[in-house]
């Protein structure tokens, strides 16, 4: 499942659909509005195999890595937000859920750094070519 915070920009979903990105939002379809980060965490571990979309930097710590969940903080303009998650979604090293799971990323127009459960140190790299 990939679950966008409430913060994610309203005019962005239509082009995740059109895209063919499935999703869900916190405080539609998920949980509460108004949830607070500290009550996401939880939330994700019990959903398992969510991917955890959001504009809050606040997500992007290397103490979140956990099994059951992917967080990614879209360090891009909200403008940019739908069109980051179809890039990070399609990137070799993300595009399957298990490639994602352990994963704690920051996304940003010149690559996608992270850090991964059970692997030592940010790691970095390169938006593909098209």
């Amino acid at each position: 499942m990939n679950l966008l915070d409430e913060n994610f920009p309203e005019d962005q979903l239509p082009l995740l659909k059109q895209g063919g990105v499935p999703v869900r939002r916190v405080g539609t379809d998920v949980a509460w509005l108004g949830a607070n980060d500290s009550d996401i965490i939880p939330l994700l571990h019990r959903l398992r195999g969510v991917t955890f979309f959001t504009q809050d930097f606040d997500f992007f710590d290397s103490a979140l890595c956990h099994r059951a969940c992917c967080l990614v903080w879209l360090d891009v303009r909200a403008d940019d937000t739908a069109y980051f998650v179809r890039r990070f979604l399609k990137h070799p090293r993300f595009d399957t859920k298990a490639k994602r799971l352990g994963v704690v990323a920051r996304v940003h127009h010149d690559g996608i750094h992270f850090w991964r459960r059970g692997q030592p140190g940010l790691q970095r790299v390169a938006w593909q070519e098209k």
